[in-house]
């Protein structure tokens, strides 16, 4: 079996979709299933690897408070000449972006599958989009997964197999083994933000909410990794209210992500909205570390129903937020129960866990399909 993984995202940045597709890719290969994966240029020059096949064209554009992508093939004699040359048996789709999801849908013969990550609350465009493109979708598409259950909600009208299969984590790269950074690695109680410092994830909340907790403690500490178009705002809004102990790290990547993990007491992540899941959550309970943030949708359902929803506040309240956070830094034996707590939950969202759903689904959805066929 030769699956082709299909990302509507650039490779140039990091991203959720970007790390998931690798890590399902990295699992299958494991198994000893081909996988080749394709994703749109951004730059001139780019090179992935041998397993990566650059196709078609990303313009990066501001949507709903982030960063996305719109992509096109502009010549799409390229999308035949690909198909035909890489042979694949299953069409993985990760989101659906136009013109360049549809361009390749009609040109595909095989099973195609679609999973679908983006929270649509704010780009209500996107739902109309597949809407509209449901014809296609029905006559094309054999199954969709969702990586949270209102992921699946445009795909109202498609007629095939739809499940919910959560994201996935590499147990091997994100666990308590992990080095603390020496230099952070000292008695105060380090709060970390990691992520892209746009709208959406809510940087500036954190700021709030960390002025209130310095009026009651002095042994405070907020690390914050990431770049962005409002980092200067919030750099501003430290300087101006005279935060101590802020460290910008800038934007980080490779095997230091995990460190910085290892070296937070409290892993603090205040997105406001958009976010479709929460591998960052995962990746700070992996490292056996509490987690706090915002109540958004991904979040909320994320955590629906176990005691991490405790530690989750009303989007955009930084008094609630900053009581959060305080229950822990208060409570350091609060801290280890919520990280031991975490540790055993994130077990379950494993790529060798997620790897054998999204299998059982291409099995299910190819057996339907030889049913409907008789």
């Amino acid at each position: 079996m030769k699956i082709g993984f299909i990302s509507f995202h650039s490779f140039s940045n990091p991203g959720g979709v970007k790390n998931h597709i690798l890590g399902l890719s990295k699992e299958f290969e494991k198994r000893g299933i081909e996988t080749k994966i394709i994703v749109p240029r951004r730059k001139l020059k780019e090179k992935y690897g041998d397993n990566v096949i650059l196709l078609g064209t990303s313009i990066p554009m501001n949507i709903g408070g982030t960063q996305g992508d719109l992509v096109c093939n502009f010549n799409p004699l390229a999308i035949k000449k690909m198909l035909k040359k890489e042979k694949f048996d299953i069409l993985h789709f990760h989101n659906f972006i136009i013109p360049s999801a549809s361009q390749i849908l009609e040109r595909s013969d095989v099973t195609n599958i679609i999973t679908f990550h983006a929270n649509t609350e704010s780009v209500p465009l996107i739902d109309v989009m597949i809407n509209n493109l449901s014809g296609l979708i029905n006559h094309k598409v054999k199954g969709v997964i969702g990586v949270a259950s209102f992921n699946l909600e445009p795909f109202k009208k498609f007629k095939g197999l739809k499940k919910v299969i959560p994201n996935g984590i590499d147990l091997t790269e994100f666990n308590p083994t992990v080095k603390r950074l020496d230099k952070f690695d000292n008695s105060k109680i380090n709060i970390l933000f990691l992520g892209r410092i746009e709208e959406r994830k809510g940087l500036i909340y954190l700021l709030m909410a960390y002025k209130v907790l310095q009026e009651k403690h002095d042994n405070l500490r907020l690390i914050i990794v990431g770049d962005g178009p409002l980092k200067e705002e919030c750099e501003d809004y430290a300087k101006a209210n005279k935060l101590k102990e802020v460290y910008w790290e800038g934007a980080q990547s490779g095997d230091i992500v995990p460190q910085y993990f290892s070296t937070c007491d409290i892993y603090c992540s205040p997105a406001t909205f958009g976010e479709s899941f929460g591998i960052v959550l995962l990746e700070a309970m992996a490292l056996g570390k509490p987690v706090c943030g915002f109540s958004n949708m991904g979040y909320k359902e994320l955590l629906q129903d176990t005691k991490g929803e405790e530690f989750l506040a009303e989007p955009k309240n930084e008094i609630e937020l900053a009581e959060k956070l305080d229950k822990l830094v208060s409570n350091e034996k609060l801290r280890k129960e919520m990280g031991e707590w975490g540790l055993k939950e994130v077990q379950k969202y494993s790529w060798e866990k997620v790897a054998d759903r999204v299998l059982e689904f291409y099995k299910e959805c190819n057996e339907i399909d030889a049913k409907n066929k008789e």
